[in-house]
């Protein structure tokens, strides 16, 4: 009875205070919540000032502001009405507990003094502000206040559904702004009783930094105190899907720094609450960036399967490790009531492994935080009787616990699958497209800027513009985002990012190539760069005086250049069998290189495919490929975030006329086929079909003007092949997935995301389906099927409207995708080669940087170290890419002086150097390990 005590005479106390307001038998007012506020009166003045913009603080509240009342109507959609609150409190509310109390559609923050106090919203239930909770004969009673609200809901601004479109013309109004006394004694009883009525039955830092020093300066403080504890790890809120690999390595980098930077040390839990699924390659990025623990909550989502664990060690692609939480009562915004409670400790499928597990408590969507109700309640909730012990604690804790009791926990292999939000892989093709670009133009500026670096004394390595550029995009990588469940302000601002760093980076291009090119004899021209670590001989367009283009067939080391073919140069012969184009009476095409030979429909549609050198044909026997169709596209409850399985019900092939088939261009180094389609009285679609000499793929470029409302449009191609499995690339890897419905879990994956390939092979023989911004697709038996658009209409109703470009490639293949060279030839139609105008004499030979001996290891990166004396250290992230066991040698003509293996937050290998001979280095891998080195370069000569 000892340990009961406390809790006995606490409510003893409770007891007391509920003779207030109840008989001896039975209460006589419940409506607690009609007593929380006593005497009140109007505020002394309200006016407000209304604006399309998003003003900073300073400059707000020098604006017009013009006299408002209570019930006047503010708006429209998106815009941001600030108000004005002059305050008068009453000598009569001396001694009490004075609250601002506000209603209003929107969103609200109030400013006090300059800064930012409190969020306000309605759902939030976060609808008072505390001016004082005790109010002094000698303090200030009257006062000013600001208040921003803006004109928007929680989730958009949609008619009343999830489904429906945003409304533009949406106003918003203010329902109450008044002074009033706040009861606590009431509050706490009503808390009480609440809790006995129950036994009964992150980026956003460094905006904080940036826009509100002052709130900044505080957090700091409680951070050293322990009373905030930064957690997640990452730059921000990342999706776990969409982002390369290197792009995920970047947020950790910059979360982690930033991290350390401002609150003196780094993440050791990666805090992912929400998101729309999980990289099996996520525990090697976490393990390499000090992080070991998980801790997220979207899986509860999961349309079909409830997953089978709370508290599990997760592994990765690699064999990694992480210790993964999934908190029990299925939420990241609990409110701290019984049934929440009760619901964590019934639900929790690692008891007796573990009796520990989160509650994550708070208004987490609307970034409104705690309220002081639900913190009451959970201190009520420490040491009651009949109900679990609740403890304050921090993650540190949390995961100590766990770790003490791990000996029994189970294993998850390989990837986190959401079985909901699946339409966030194809909604917003523009921003998808944005995205893969922008990394590809960052990775191609640090490679040469940093052979720039090595081989001119004059180069700077621009490091701060490259950091500024990587969080523009880390930011548009949020997992609302990239993922296109965004609202259209949001979409355009994202857009405006990626144009930032297209610009930016087309002018770090152009310096980088000025400063190789200097001191080289030879004659001016073009520089053509190859940005991938292995020789490539390609056809390229080539830009001539004038401004036209001749096609040219080019060969260039990897991660190296090669000086352009003059103008007036003949063409070599080529080394292998030219294009052939031939057009038949009846209107089909047939393109053959010698290696494919492509027959096309007069409708544009692929009958054959067939590698020559076999004879193999790769489109299933009495069907067609590059066939689109169109589905009806209506969820149930996201718009932007999902596609239901009833989709695949309404498939509509789109058939095109017969006639609008035409070659283009006419064969030698390539040919083509074009043709038009109308895809409905609204959409058209047009596309060239392109075969290069020595191409292993046939390239499908694609123009599409779509106007469509609740459709998806998809490409297929049925295979002659049959598998089980078919695999697709993801972060630094690969992984299979069933092409069958055999079980609940298989068919819950009737949509799923992959980056630059697919691939469906048997023994011998497979086919791989290539893209250059898409990332929604699916097997289902011999069926490959890129997502290529959706069309709806909330939050965004703007939404894929408009013109897209994109292209895809098909590729058949002998024997197995890693030996046949799937994977190179992503790469290869993701990182074309760069024609770079030398501003002086261009080197009259080829050179290379890097190469490397094993085609399993890729070399996916090489930038400046983020530590680097005088810039002289390069930063080298290598992964190995078919699944295999694999040693390579890693050469390089820079001059090095030092190399030693790091991790992803480039610390030094306490084994110090590795053997450097003769410009080479030896690495091992394992399946699908990625490993980062340090090259230290000898000083450049004078």
């Amino acid at each position: 009875m000892a340990a009961a005590a406390p809790a006995l005479k606490h409510w003893r106390t409770t007891l007391e205070r509920v003779e207030k307001f109840v008989s001896p038998l039975y209460f006589t007012d419940c409506n607690l919540r009609g007593r929380l506020f006593g005497d009140s009166c109007p505020v002394a003045e309200l006016s407000s000032f209304l604006t399309p913009e998003r003003l900073p603080y300073q400059e707000a509240v020098q604006q017009d502001f013009r006299p408002a009342q209570v019930g006047d109507s503010f708006g429209p959609t998106w815009w941001t009405c600030w108000f004005r609150v002059e305050l008068t409190i009453p000598e009569a509310w001396v001694g009490q507990e004075v609250h601002l109390r506000w209603e209003s559609d929107g969103e609200g923050l109030v400013w006090r003094d300059g800064e930012p106090v409190q969020g306000l919203t309605k759902e939030g239930e976060k609808t008072s502000y505390i001016l004082t909770d005790k109010l002094g004969e000698k303090d200030p009673r009257s006062l000013t206040l600001y208040v921003e609200v803006a004109c928007n809901g929680l989730l958009g601004a949609g008619k009343g559904s999830m489904i429906a479109a945003p409304d533009p013309e949406k106003m918003f109004q203010v329902s109450r702004a008044e002074l009033a006394v706040f009861h606590r004694d009431v509050y706490k009883l009503l808390v009480d009783l609440e809790l006995l009525l129950g036994i009964a039955k992150a980026q956003q830092l460094e905006w904080v930094r940036s826009h509100y020093p002052g709130l900044h300066a505080r957090l700091q403080e409680f951070a050293c105190r322990g009373q905030f504890v930064p957690v997640g790890g990452t730059w921000v809120e990342m999706d776990g899907n969409l982002p390369s690999g290197e792009s995920m390595v970047r947020q950790f980098l910059q979360g982690q720094n930033f991290f350390r930077q401002e609150f003196g040390k780094m993440c050791s839990e990666f805090w992912l609450p929400d998101t729309f699924g999980y990289s099996a390659q996520l525990p090697q990025i976490m393990r390499s960036c000090g992080i070991k623990r998980f801790l997220t909550q979207k899986l509860s989502w999961n349309l079909v399967n409830s997953f089978p664990h709370h508290t599990f060690f997760w592994e990765g692609l690699d064999g990694s490790q992480v210790l993964a939480h999934f908190p029990p009562g299925d939420s990241y915004g609990m409110q701290g009531s019984v049934e929440e409670v009760l619901k964590t400790v019934a639900k929790n499928r690692d008891k007796g492994r573990t009796n520990h597990s989160a509650f994550l408590f708070g208004f987490g969507d609307g970034g409104g935080g705690p309220t002081q109700t639900m913190v009451d309640r959970l201190k009520r909730l420490c040491n009651t009787d009949g109900l679990p012990r609740v403890q304050l604690s921090s993650p540190e804790q949390l995961f100590s616990a766990l770790e003490g009791h791990s000996g029994q926990l189970c294993t998850w292999v390989g990837e986190l699958f959401l079985e909901l939000h699946n339409g966030t892989y194809t909604t917003h093709a523009q921003i998808k497209k944005g995205n893969r670009e922008c990394e590809r133009i960052l990775h191609d500026v640090e490679l040469l800027s940093s052979l720039a670096l090595a081989r001119s004394a004059q180069f700077l390595y621009p490091a701060a513009l490259l950091q500024d550029l990587w969080r523009l995009l880390l930011l548009t990588q949020f997992h609302d985002v990239v993922t296109g469940s965004c609202i259209q302000l949001v979409a355009e601002e994202a857009m405006c990012h990626y144009e930032d760093i297209r610009s930016h980076g087309n002018t770090l291009l152009s310096a980088a190539a000025a400063a190789l090119c200097a001191g080289e004899p030879g004659p001016e021209g073009l520089l053509i760069v190859n940005t991938l670590p292995w020789k490539r001989t390609e056809v390229l367009a080539l830009p001539r005086p004038g401004g036209a283009h001749c096609l040219a067939l080019v060969t260039v080391p990897g991660m190296g250049y090669a000086p352009a073919p003059a103008p007036t140069s003949p063409q070599p012969l080529l080394p292998q069998q030219p294009v052939f184009v031939v057009q038949e009476t009846d209107g089909s095409v047939t393109l053959d290189n010698g290696i494919l030979r492509v027959r096309l429909d007069p409708t544009g549609r692929l009958t054959s495919l067939v590698l020559v050198a076999s004879g193999r044909e790769a489109i299933a026997e009495g069907a067609v490929g590059n066939q689109f169709v169109l589905f009806d596209d209506v969820p149930l409850y996201w718009d932007a975030w999902d596609i239901m399985d009833y989709h695949l019900e309404t498939r509509k092939p789109v058939l095109g006329q017969a006639g609008t088939l035409a070659v283009g261009t006419e064969g030698g180094v390539r040919g083509s086929a074009w043709f038009l389609l109308q895809i409905s009285p609204n959409s058209r679609l047009s596309q060239e079909v392109v075969l290069d000499v020595g191409c292993p793929y046939v390239r499908f470029h694609t123009e599409v003007h779509w106007h469509e409302a609740h459709k998806f449009l998809k490409v297929e191609f049925p295979a002659r092949v049959r598998s089980p499995q078919a695999t697709y690339e993801v972060q630094f890897g690969h992984l299979q997935r069933p092409t069958h419905y055999n079980t609940s879990w298989d068919w819950a994956r009737f949509e799923v995301w992959a980056h630059r390939w697919m691939d469906l092979s048997e023994h011998g023989f497979g086919l791989a389906l290539l893209n250059d911004c898409k990332y929604g697709a699916s097997v289902r038996g011999n069926v490959l099927s890129l997502s290529l658009l959706r069309a709806p209409k909330s939050p965004d109703a703007t939404v894929d409207m408009g013109r897209h470009e994109f292209t895809y490639a098909l590729m058949p293949h002998k024997g197995s995708f890693q030996d046949a060279g799937v994977i190179p030839a992503a790469y290869s139609l993701n990182f074309p080669l760069l024609a770079l105008p030398a501003p002086g004499p261009a080197p009259a030979a080829a050179w290379s940087a890097f190469s490397v001996s094993s085609p399993a290891v890729v070399l996916e990166t090489v930038k400046q170290a983020e530590t680097s004396p005088q810039g002289r250290t390069l930063l080298l992230r290598l992964y190995e890419a078919h699944g295999s066991h694999s040693d390579c040698w890693l050469h390089t003509s820079l001059p090095v002086q030092e190399a030693v293996l790091c991790d992803f937050l480039e610390r030094r290998d306490p084994a110090g150097p590795l053997l450097l001979r003769d410009n080479r280095l030896k690495l091992a891998f394992t399946p699908f390990q990625v490993q980062s080195l340090l090259l230290v370069l000898q000083p450049p000569p004078n």
